[in-house]
């Protein structure tokens, strides 16, 4: 269902997918910039944006002003789903980057990596990018599992895990990695 924004204010939630926040992206990142932007448009992204930076001052949700919000991206709050903020709110909608509840509308703080249709609508140069961002991303994840799987060997062997770091960075690890996993087991 498409919104009209008719009333004053909209209720935003915040949409709880753990499966797209296992591998998804945060709504501001650099990610949803090169490779959203082309799909949603530049207007719903940055109303994506602002909806999300919403999310973290009121966590369990919050009512936003339309036409404050309209007028901080340059747009002017009419009735109906021709307006632009109807227009950008109902892309959201669409895209699946938000949806109408009840109450308003649920937005995602994480958004889904793009679908093979939505990737095919990109220039070239933007689906070449995309494909060494997952690659990279693969391999940032297979070289955190190792550090993983190292310092889960040195802590059964005894190992310390306030030594984590140091040795982890002594056998290959990057710097990266290493802190990350050396926090997470020094946490745990």
């Amino acid at each position: 269902m498409l919104v009209a924004p008719l009333a004053p204010t909209l209720i935003v939630m915040p949409w709880h997918d753990p499966v797209v926040e296992a591998v998804g992206y945060d709504a501001r990142s650099s990610y949803v910039e090169l490779f959203w932007l082309g799909i949603l448009g530049p207007t719903s992204t940055w109303l994506l944006r602002r909806l999300v930076t919403g999310l973290d001052s009121f966590p369990d949700g919050y009512e936003l002003d339309l036409e404050e919000t309209a007028n901080a991206l340059g747009l002017s709050l009419t009735a109906g789903l021709h307006s632009p903020f109807g227009k950008a709110l109902n892309r959201c909608i669409m895209f699946g980057v938000a949806h109408t509840t009840g109450r308003g509308i649920a937005v995602r703080r994480q958004v889904p990596p793009l679908a093979v249709r939505q990737l095919r609508k990109l220039p070239p140069h933007l689906q070449a990018a995309h494909a060494e961002w997952v690659d990279r991303r693969n391999a940032d994840a297979a070289r955190l599992a190792r550090a993983h799987e190292l310092a889960n060997a040195m802590i059964r062997v005894g190992d310390e895990p306030h030594q984590l770091e140091r040795q982890l960075l002594s056998v290959g690890i990057p710097p990266r990695e290493a802190t990350e996993v050396a926090r997470h087991f020094a946490a745990a």
